[in-house]
């Protein structure tokens, strides 16, 4: 399916990707103390911070990790097993681990031992890998040093000296959407956008020769499509309006029919299809039409009446779905306002969860990594909070008997990670907030890392998360907040963001989640660091320059500095969504003054604390305009910044090399900033931080930000290279969740853009 989300296959890992999208938090009302001492104060710490480590160590009274230092090749390198997937029928298990360093697919036949490498990439690594319904053919997405634009590779998992194949070799082009259906195990469907680099067409893929034709030609506006089971047609779309950001789900009958609306959702709605009905008289879909949250129903095929809500949490959306593969029969539904909680409609679906559930280590939570079509062998995670995630092979044809498979990454099991708490704060004006907090001290306060999401239409969760639990080793409480505009929890409360970037509301959740931490006696109030990635990296900029009294220190990953130019330079398949961006954010095309309302670019001058920028320089989304035009500025003025620059990376990093790397410079950036500890740092074989303001931007970059920035700020924009203060850069590698990447790559559907800046 092309527009489903299988609730209960939720992703389990968490250390591929490692793009730390961060959050903020709210409290009640109060005035907040200026702290006009906060450079001062940090010029201090960097004096005493990191040549105190070890004295620090040995002063941690209720530490809730490891005593030890745990190393960031631990926390950040490649897992040494990741999603396990079963084929079809059963007779290979197909995983992601390093071969020579890099991320490859491995394959083992069931039973035995005869591991084997199947793909032989030596760079990049590869980071989602699914079967193709012949059982043999193993697919994969790779792009090309972070650019995005994603191939389709198929390789023979069955014969040893076989090659992969790129089945969508089209330079510049981009591979999503894929849709595979087993009963037309020889072919899948694949969406790329070779002919129009705006849309995505429809092409029918055969596996046997990679002979690709066009199946179903985008009129315009589509942006994602779907597939009626039976026959394997194209039969739905999800279309965008680009003049008033309303959603329609198209549907057809069969694909040489007329395409015919079924219902739109106006904008301030969400919604989306799931499933044709097995009698074509029905479709399920996901639906706010007439109350709060995004609920399960059932619509009239024909007109697109509401005929039945299946299932509805007035406090979280639906967040996941499992239907009977055959009979299209609702099994599971699963919601998520701060832990997974599902409900079934299966009662032998039921059973088996609960007997997995008995079967996990404590406090862990269970989802589906894989089942064969039979459904008789699941390859199952158990994801907790406080370490790594193991896998297991559940058998129902042995009586439902739990075997161990794997561990993902068997070196974090020498260690001891903190829990991770889930908590409600609430906003100056009421607003519930859910937020994550993971301490280093269960009962005093510590300096504070406030780790703002990406998106920002996305959301953070609970579970083993590399970043908090890196940052409380080293003596800082982390805070993950769900921000108004966060998703998840209904319109209004997604709503409640627009217009609110920056100055707004949305920054006003992350002010007073400090708050809320300063008064539980959980953070220092003069040694805070706001921290983020792609959004998180907006607001991280934004804190430092909105409110500097807050912060002394900031790390911005991949977050952009002006939004008009980010807007200017989105991927142009991202055209039908730009006015829906618009609504979001505000007017930045019409109204400059706004655009410079809400950019930290035109605020320099407001910068206090130090700030650590890191950049990939193949970034599609957050282009290295916005990380050069924001650092320059600042060297320019002699306000304290460092900016790393990766030149093979892009909206994040992903070569465990770069991770490392950028993961030291930043612990040795927040130990002397915050007086935390840090592990001793020499840059890894391999990594490529490059340092802009050393030896200036380069021609390209500075001809691009300069003429469409420097116009409308000359006062704020500095190009003098000369005045660098080092360079630095705050992770953006740090939630592997290979599985959602996958996800969001096979099953677009149409809130997916919702990932928006997020990886």
């Amino acid at each position: 399916r092309a527009c489903r989300r299988d609730l209960c296959a939720e992703p389990a890992d968490a250390m591929l990707l490692h793009l730390p999208l961060i959050v903020g938090c709210a409290w009640t009302h109060r005035t907040l103390p200026i702290r006009t001492h906060a450079v001062s104060r940090s010029a201090t710490a960097v004096a005493d911070g990191a040549s105190n480590a070890a004295t620090r160590a040995a002063v941690r009274m209720a530490a809730t990790t490891s005593d030890a230092i745990i190393p960031k090749s631990v926390l950040f390198g490649n897992p040494e097993y990741a999603s396990p997937i079963i084929s079809p029928d059963g007779k290979l298990l197909a995983y992601l681990r390093p071969d020579e360093g890099v991320l490859n697919v491995w394959c083992r036949t069931v039973g035995a031992s005869d591991d084997r490498v199947i793909t032989k990439d030596r760079y990049r690594g590869i980071r989602q890998a699914f079967w193709a319904e012949d059982s043999k053919t193993l697919l994969y997405m790779q792009d090309d040093g972070g650019d995005e634009n994603f191939h389709l590779w198929g390789i023979d998992a069955t014969t040893p000296s076989s090659a992969a194949r790129d089945l969508t070799p089209f330079p510049g082009a981009k591979a999503q959407n894929v849709v595979t259906n087993k009963r037309f195990p020889d072919q899948l469907l694949v969406g790329i956008n070779k002919r129009d680099p705006t849309q995505f067409d429809m092409y029918r893929c055969t596996l046997a020769t990679g002979e690709l034709t066009l199946d179903t030609e985008n009129p315009g506006g589509v942006l994602g499509w779907g597939t009626e089971d039976e026959s394997f047609e194209v039969r739905e779309a999800i279309v965008m309006n680009p003049a008033d950001s309303s959603t329609t789900v198209r549907v057809r009958d069969s694909a040489g029919d007329e395409w015919r609306d079924l219902v739109t959702f106006p904008y301030g709605e969400e919604g989306n299809m799931v499933e044709f009905a097995r009698d074509g008289k029905s479709v399920l879909a996901l639906s706010t039409l007439g109350r709060e949250t995004q609920a399960l129903v059932r619509l009239d095929a024909t007109t697109g009446a509401e005929l039945e809500t299946i299932a509805y949490d007035p406090k979280s959306n639906t967040a996941g779905i499992l239907l009977d593969d055959d009979t299209k029969e609702v099994r599971a539904v699963s919601f998520n306002y701060a832990r997974t909680e599902r409900r079934f409609f299966d009662k032998e679906l039921e059973a088996d969860f609960r007997a997995l559930e008995a079967a996990a280590p404590g406090g862990a939570e269970v989802s589906i990594a894989s089942r064969t079509r039979d459904e008789q062998t699941w390859i199952v995670a158990f994801r907790r909070d406080d370490g790594p995630t193991e896998y297991a092979v559940y058998d129902k044809e042995a009586g439902g008997t739990v075997s161990p498979l794997f561990v993902s990454q068997p070196a974090l099991l020498e260690y001891k990670f903190a829990k991770m708490e889930d908590v409600r704060i609430t906003a100056r004006d009421g607003l519930e907030l859910v937020a994550y907090l993971t301490r280093a001290d269960s009962d005093a306060p510590t300096p504070l890392v406030l780790l703002v999401h990406g998106g920002p239409w996305a959301r953070d969760g609970w579970g083993f998360n590399a970043m908090s639990q890196w940052m409380a080793n080293r003596g800082y409480a982390v805070l993950q907040v769900n921000y108004r505009g966060s998703s998840g929890y209904g319109k209004s409360f997604l709503h409640k963001g627009d217009k609110q970037w920056g100055v707004g509301d949305m920054q006003h959740d992350l002010s007073d989640a400090v708050a809320w931490a300063v008064k539980e006696g959980i953070a220092h109030e003069d040694r805070v660091c706001i921290f983020g990635g792609s959004y998180g990296g907006y607001a991280t900029l934004a804190g430092m320059t909105f409110t500097p009294e807050l912060y002394a220190c900031g790390v911005d990953i991949v977050g952009p500095s002006n939004i008009k130019t980010l807007l200017d330079s989105i991927p142009p398949y991202w055209g039908p969504l730009r006015n829906d961006m618009l609504l979001k954010i505000g007017d930045v095309d019409n109204d400059a003054d706004f655009n410079q309302k809400i950019s930290p670019l035109f605020h320099v001058d407001k910068i206090r604390a130090p700030l650590l920028i890191g950049q990939g320089a193949n970034d599609p989304r957050v282009k290295q305009a916005e990380a050069d035009q924001i650092a320059f500025s600042m060297a320019a003025k002699r306000i304290p910044v460092e900016y790393v620059l990766y030149p093979d990376e892009g909206h994040g990093f992903a070569r465990p090399a770069n991770r490392i790397d950028f993961n030291g410079r930043t612990e040795e950036f927040l130990a002397k900033h915050l007086g935390g500890r840090a592990e001793a740092f020499e840059p890894p074989e391999g990594a490529t931080a490059t340092f802009p303001l050393e030896t200036g931007p380069s021609s390209t970059s500075r001809l691009k930000w300069s003429t469409e920035v420097s116009a409308a700020a000359p006062s704020q924009m500095g190009l003098d290279g000369t005045h660098s203060l080092m360079g630095l850069d705050a992770t953006a590698a740090a939630a592997e969740a290979a599985g959602t990447m996958c996800t969001a790559l096979r099953y677009m559907h149409a809130n997916m853009y919702v990932l928006l800046l997020e990886a």
